[in-house]
């Protein structure tokens, strides 16, 4: 970036995956401008969480996209009891209705399945489900904590792929990270890491990628303990994405189960499965 004059950069604008705070800290600090998250769904057509930056100018805060915007009553809910969860406690994501203009009204030809997928829960209140996890904090500001289906299941624990990937994030060598549940006979599900290095080179023998991956291993069992911890991380250059940045987590699931790949128009670059293959041995 030294390379290019970046003084008409006014702000930087993200959409897509949730923004972790490592992420976050180093991009504002090397471009020295307002880093404007935004939290929404194709679904939803516009943004439910942002600092409207330039209408409010809210400030913001490393890793949340900001509070709800106008139009959007959003809450927190526990997903066992629907009760609406308290400051800084875990909880899905929802909108209480009417959803404002330009959102999804219906699924073409097919509304009972609209009504079903997105209203009908087990909560007393009938509310639309963004089908995220996420927190508010004291102020008002959320943070997006990954999809709800992102939980595997090990041994009888219940583990947001999310949370591990955060806690993957924070060590210093990683750039950028997939983790994901894969089948395991003994455990039910069994997480796996795909990790992007800041410097690819520091795993060009099979001895140095071992010991990373153990360095790796060990973050994670210091952040959230030895359930957490990945069977195996595994070292690429490329993730699969699609052309708006989201992570195609089940094709790498599927990858990794032997299972089809299914529809993959969406895909930024088909290169990164052969990656995924190659560093699977398949």
């Amino acid at each position: 970036m030294q390379k290019y004059n970046l003084s008409s950069l006014k702000a930087l604008y993200l959409a897509g995956e949730p923004l972790d705070e490592t992420t976050s800290d180093w991009i504002a600090n090397a471009l020295n401008v307002p880093i404007i998250d935004n939290y929404w769904q194709t679904e939803t057509g516009w943004p439910i969480l942002s600092t409207v930056k330039g209408i409010e100018d809210l400030p913001t805060r490393l890793g949340s996209p900001g509070r709800p915007v106008y139009g959007y009553n959003v809450k927190i809910i526990n997903e066992t009891t629907g009760e609406v969860c308290g400051a800084n406690e875990k909880g899905v994501v929802v909108i209480e209705y009417p959803l404002p203009p330009g959102c999804m009204q219906t699924v073409f030809g097919d509304d009972n399945r609209f009504v079903k997928t997105y209203w009908s829960n087990s909560y007393d209140k009938q509310v639309y489900s963004t089908f995220d996890w996420g927190i508010r904090d004291d102020d008002g500001y959320y943070f997006i904590l990954g999809r709800t289906d992102d939980v595997i299941n090990v041994a009888g624990h219940r583990l947001g792929t999310r949370e591990i990937e955060e806690s993957i994030s924070s060590h210093p060598d990683v750039a950028e990270v997939a983790v994901i549940g894969v089948e395991d006979k003994l455990k039910g599900q069994a997480a796996v890491a795909f990790v992007i290095l800041k410097n690819s080179d520091s795993v060009s023998t099979e001895e140095a990628r071992a010991a990373k991956e153990k360095s790796v291993m060990a973050v994670v069992d210091k952040q959230l303990g030895a359930l957490a911890r990945p069977s195996r991380v595994y070292f690429v250059t490329l993730l699969p994405k699609t052309r708006s940045g989201k992570l195609l987590r089940r094709t790498l699931q599927a990858i990794c189960e032997g299972r089809d790949t299914g529809d993959l128009s969406s895909i930024e670059d088909p290169h990164s499965l052969q990656q995924i293959k190659a560093a699977l041995g398949k």
